[in-house]
């Protein structure tokens, strides 16, 4: 990144603040990186637990933010998973058991994860 496109300019000081933002913008702009930083800004990475939940309508638009999340928190130490339809529930089970800061995933599998708990 070399300049915040104007989401990111209005966005990234409320979302580091704890403070809620919602924003609209097209495709390309940085919104998920915008939402990222915010969350990683806030994670305390000496305690591996579920801090953070993003959920994504589809399981393309999870596994997308997963990957950011991995890519831009990947000095931090970040642990991120996707919990998303057509996978191993119980891989998702055995990664979250073993401790994650965030899950990224669809309404449906993380109901699913949490009622299995």
């Amino acid at each position: 990144f070399e300049k915040p496109s104007a989401i990111q300019q209005r966005g990234i000081v409320p979302f580091c603040k704890g403070l809620d933002v919602i924003q609209q913008a097209q495709s390309g702009t940085g919104k998920t990186a915008l939402f990222c930083s915010g969350i990683l800004q806030q994670l305390d990475y000496k305690e591996v637990h579920c801090q953070a939940l993003v959920l994504a309508p589809t399981r393309e638009l999870a596994q997308q933010i997963e990957k950011v999340m991995r890519a831009l928190g990947d000095y931090l130490g970040v642990k991120v998973h996707a919990c998303v339809g057509g996978t191993s529930v119980r891989e998702d089970q055995r990664i979250l058991s073993s401790g994650v800061h965030v899950v990224v995933g669809t309404p449906g599998r993380v109901f699913d994860m949490l009622r299995r708990q």
